[in-house]
Formats: C-alpha cells, structure tokens, sequence
C-alpha cells in the first residue's frame, strides 16, 4: 500500500481534488505501482499553528 502524504494549508475540496488527481499519476509511474493502489493523506494547518523560525506563520503573513 504505497502512501503519499501531503501537508498543506487550508485548500477547498477542489483543491485537495487537483492535487489527488494531478499528483497520483506521477507518483504511480516513479513507484512503478497502479494508480488504484494509491492513498493519498492530506493534513491541512491552520496557519495558527505553524511555527517559522521564532514567529507564527499567521504573524508573518499578518504583514501581507
């Protein structure tokens, strides 16, 4: 059971759909696996909670 795991920030069910569909192929056709064998994870983060060096990411992209 080939797992691929993609950590993100928050994406609409659109968004996780692209990148299922998009990725999945690549990544059968590397691992030499069929595409139907595939799970794909995806574990969203708020930005509240991700730390970049000494700061919040909410805090640095407070600023933008």
């Amino acid at each position: 059971m080939p797992v691929m795991t993609l950590d993100i920030a928050k994406a609409t069910k659109e968004q996780k759909e692209a990148l299922v569909k998009e990725l999945t192929p690549i990544f059968a056709k590397i691992i030499n696996m069929p595409e139907e064998t595939i799970y794909t994870f995806i574990n969203e983060y708020e930005t509240d909670n991700v730390g970049v060096g000494h700061k919040l990411l909410s805090e640095i992209h407070k600023g933008e």
